[in-house]
């Protein structure tokens, strides 16, 4: 093969490694071939236009090359390979004449020796050329742009020098004889290398413990760690019959993957609902960072909270935000930024709790200068747009409800984490339990308690079992089963460990909430001040201001910030976003100053068209006029919706008949407590109906469908929650649908019971839809009490194994509705064929079974032919992307040659040969009943 066919075939290889870097590593390699002559000047004027996608430069600069021939081909291939490897330019030779007659050429033969001296010294050499008359102000100006870092103000001069005939060519060649030789790399500099090592002091002293869910002990992180499921998101509306389950990454993998959406993106979006574990992910990253096991390419990482960003009031620049919010250096702090801005690839800057930012994301402020002060939100929203530090790593994390599309343009790659797998939990809790038969114990536990096991897969709610284990394996009324118990259950047992006097109860009695309602109303106060402000951290002054002294700090539910600047005050935070949003719950149930009507609020849209939620939930707006500033009513006008929503779940429970009985002991008036109770229940009916009326009609011989929107999820899980069946069935009453779709909704186990607390009181059977999900098998079990009122069931992409399908299916015999089963893109394998083939044979009016992009090999393929053997009712069966082979295929053709009733058979992408061919073409002949029979991409 000739140089140029190879130079072809590597093409997308070479795209990927000038792409893969930085705009800098790109123009180093146009240094090289300029100097080889592989290019010419009007070559490389086309290659270095300024703002054009680095991707398209690339394309162009391998279209110009192969048109050069094999020795040009050979000579971009060997200057990527350098670029890779890091290898330093060649030094100027000794002998160069600095009066030499083709100054211009010089320049040009020279030209990555020169850039390299030139580093450092551009400014001099700039002022002095203006200073003689080879420049002009405009043109200084033009190579002083902010944008550029020193080096390519260094190409920039050299550019100008060989179209100006001016003499500046000459006069260039005789400065840069007089520099001094560079040091070998800009990092060995003594000021920067210390630098170095107090970033990685600081972020270790700062990663090393997780204290962010517990007050009263420390947990070493590296002992408690337990990865949670990441997967590369799924774009709406591109997934086909036959594409894979997403991606799941390792973290260390996290910069490593090629998907992309935008390829000209820095930035690493992490998505994940609140207690999926996002704060601790990014505390791991920066551990293993620091301690030199991960992440070495870069050699500065700045960690930042957006909450306490958002407290930043004064304009500020990037170098003030590197080093006064982050780590100052304690020598040359302006060569250490200058470093910085010219070798951005080598920076990662992580920001954590992108929702609890309180301004929304806009690109229509652009600001591109690194020393010019700006507000904090503007220089945020320029970093992740790569206006600012184009070419460092950015990574960001959110609840997915407050990501807009205009944020998601500039994401590189989007991650959505999961929480915890079952083999993840029981990792967690044999790490904080090495007492022998503790996390057995507990485990035994949440296998037989569905409801709570479900919960546990959001990492917070693990750690809540871990922290209340003594409470939950001696409680004898029963263990926890929604959120707002679990979370009465940690309140419980943080106020028995605070009590002075050592208690023998293990439960959250009366008494144990009076001793302490003036300190739980002071954080409650505080949490909703805190929630209606979009404050989540607090100054000293601001707890004074709410009341809240040492002895409510005593609890514990308050902690110290983290990624505080040395020297400073760090102020304090709830243990999670959602205690703060529990405890503002709490405050509204029981403060007298909460006026029932008020809590209309937690019900309604209040920021019109600005999320799912305000065009789901009923506009219910007081008459009158605005709310008096500071009250209950502002203050949940104010908060963000999705803490609305938590805080609305958690409300709603506490005011169940389970949990009522137990506040109106704390409550002089428990009438107070019925009207807040009855204005929820009005509020959930109405949001509901408004809801469903909103449903548009069906579409004639079609039967009615709704694709639910995250609101709708919310109200069901607080109607689960309060737990009234009446309620309950009064909203599947009004549910009159055929089509239920919740694709995509972030639908976990917890959401599963909500689902069917509600679904199994419907009066007509639905297909219910929940492709694209966190089901798992306990949310299978979860969704069991409704399989009965379901037609059809969907669960693509729900990373559900045998034991799920298992359980599932010994339910599904029992239920005469249900005819479809779609389980596609999961973790099936031949363990569950057996169940399947029972299905087959045992439902004889089953319709629809589709199990494509799953790990069945020919021996369930065998075994599921004979359920097949017996079934006189399917008619669809979807096989696409297992192993079933020859073996397989001869065996299902075997079964199906007189089949009556099958219509459409998919074997797409099976491994089948000419044997197994051979088998489906005599079962065609003789089966008249296939209309399609699907087998591409089979050998």
């Amino acid at each position: 093969m000739c140089a140029q066919d190879a130079f072809q075939t590597q093409r997308s290889q070479l795209v990927e490694s000038l792409v893969s870097g930085s705009l800098e590593g790109f123009e180093s390699i146009l240094d090289q071939l300029l100097s080889r002559e592989v290019l010419s000047w009007e070559d490389y004027e086309g290659l270095s236009l300024v703002g054009q996608p680095i991707s398209h430069l690339a394309r162009r600069l391998l279209d110009t090359v192969w048109n050069k021939g094999a020795w040009g081909c050979e000579q971009l291939t060997a200057a990527v390979r350098e670029a890779r490897a890091d290898s330093q330019p060649p030094e100027l030779p000794s002998s160069w004449d600095p009066h030499s007659p083709h100054p211009a050429r010089d320049l040009q033969s020279h030209r990555p020796a020169i850039v390299r001296r030139l580093y450092g010294h551009v400014e001099g050499v700039l002022g002095l050329a203006q200073q003689r008359g080879f420049i002009n102000q405009y043109e200084t100006d033009e190579i002083r742009r902010p944008i550029f870092t020193s080096t390519q103000r260094a190409r920039r001069l050299l550019d100008l020098a060989t179209v100006k005939a001016n003499g500046l060519a000459a006069f260039l060649l005789q400065c840069i004889q007089e520099l001094p030789a560079p040091l070998a790399l800009p990092f060995e500099d003594a000021a920067c290398k210390k630098y170095m090592s107090k970033l990685r002091t600081v972020i270790s002293a700062q990663s090393r413990f997780l204290s962010t869910y517990d007050g009263a002990e420390t947990l070493c992180l590296e002992e408690v760690y337990t990865e949670n499921v990441l997967e590369i998101q799924t774009e709406v509306g591109v997934a086909g019959p036959s594409q894979q389950s997403p991606t799941t990454l390792g973290l260390e993998e996290l910069f490593s993957t090629r998907d992309h959406f935008n390829k000209e993106a820095d930035t690493v979006l992490v998505v994940g609902e609140a207690g999926s574990g996002k704060s601790t992910l990014l505390q791991q990253l920066h551990l293993l960072w620091a301690l030199g096991r991960a992440f070495q390419e870069f050699l500065f990482v700045f960690p930042f909270s957006c909450r306490q960003l958002q407290c930043l009031e004064k304009p500020l620049c990037m170098r003030t935000l590197l080093f006064e919010h982050c780590c100052w250096p304690n020598l040359g702090p302006q060569d250490v930024f200058q470093v910085l801005l010219d070798h951005p690839e080598r920076i990662l800057l992580t920001f954590d709790g992108f929702d609890e930012f309180r301004f929304r994301f806009t690109d229509r402020e652009r600001h591109c200068c690194p020393t010019a002060p700006t507000s904090v939100q503007s220089l945020l929203f320029n970093l992740l747009q790569g206006n600012l530090l184009k070419n460092a790593r950015k990574v960001l994390t959110s609840r997915p409800g407050a990501v807009s599309a205009s944020l998601r343009k500039h994401v590189r790659i989007e991650l959505s984490l999961k929480g915890f797998s079952e083999e993840g939990i029981e990792l967690y809790l044999r790490k904080r339990h090495r007492e022998p038969g503790v996390a057995d114990r507990l485990l035994c536990l949440l296998r037989a308690t569905s409801a709570l096991h479900g919960l546990c897969h959001l990492p917070v709610f693990s750690w809540m079992v871990s922290k209340c284990h003594e409470e939950l394996l001696l409680q004898d009324q029963g263990s926890p089963k929604t959120t707002t118990d679990m979370y009465l259950l940690i309140l419980g047992h943080f106020l028995l460990h605070a009590s002075p006097q050592p208690l023998t109860t293990h439960g959250l009695g009366a008494s144990l909430i009076q001793g302490r309602l003036p300190t739980l109303l002071h954080l409650g106060r505080l949490a909703l001040w805190g929630l209606g402000t979009c404050c989540y951290v607090f100054s000293a002054k601001q707890l004074q201001a709410a009341h809240v002294d040492s002895e409510d700090l005593s609890l514990g539910f308050l902690v110290h910030a983290k990624r505080v600047v040395a020297g400073s005050t760090a102020p304090l935070e709830f243990l999670h976003i959602t205690f703060q949003c529990f405890f503002a719950a709490f405050y509204l149930a029981l403060s007298a100053d909460t006026p029932p009507s008020s809590l209309r609020h937690l019900f309604q849209g209040h920021r019109l068209g600005s999320s799912p939620l305000a065009r789901v939930l009923p506009k219910l707006f007081l008459r009158g006029s605005r709310c008096k500033e500071g009250s209950v009513a502002a203050l949940l006008q104010g908060t963000e919706s999705h803490n609305l929503q938590i805080t609305g779940t958690f409300l709603a429970g506490l005011l169940s008949q389970e949990h009522r009985s137990l506040l109106a002991e704390c409550q002089a008036s428990e009438t107070a407590l019925l009207r807040r109770r009855d204005c929820v229940r009005r509020c959930l009916t109405r949001s509901l109906r408004e809801h469903f009326r909103s449903i548009p009609p069906a579409v004639p011989g079609e039967a009615k469908s709704m694709h639910a929107l995250p609101g709708f999820l919310w109200l069901i899980r607080s109607l689960y929650e309060m737990q009234e069946e009446r309620l309950a069935r009064e909203a599947a009453r009004r549910l009159n649908v055929g089509h239920l779709k919740l694709t995509f909704c972030s639908v976990g186990p917890a959401e599963c019971a909500a689902l069917a607390f509600v679904l199994r009181h419907l009066r007509r059977p639905v297909a219910l839809q929940l492709d694209y999900n966190s089901v798992g098998d306990i949310g299978v079990e979860q969704l069991l009490p409704c399989l009965g009122v379901c037609r059809a069931l969907y669960l693509r992409d729900n990373n559900i194994s045998d034991r799920g399908i298992c359980k599932l299916v010994e339910h599904a015999l029992r239920c005469e509705q249900l005819q479809k089963l779609a389980l596609f893109n999961n973790k099936l394998t031949d363990g569950c064929a057996h169940s399947m083939a029972r299905l087959l044979a045992c439902k004889q009016n089953f319709l629809a079974l589709r199990l494509g992009n799953n790990h069945i090999t020919a021996a369930g393929a065998k075994v599921l032919a004979q359920g097949l053997r017996t079934n006189n009712s399917l008619q669809f069966l979807g096989f696409w992307g297992n192993q079933v082979g020859d073996e397989g295929a001869q065996a299902l053709a075997a079964a199906l040659g007189d089949h009556q009733s099958l219509r459409w058979l998919s074997l797409v992408g099976n491994n089948i040969g000419s044997m197994g061919a051979q088998a489906l073409a005599s079962m065609l002949e003789k089966n008249v009943a296939l209309e399609e029979l699907c087998k591409l991409s089979n050998n």
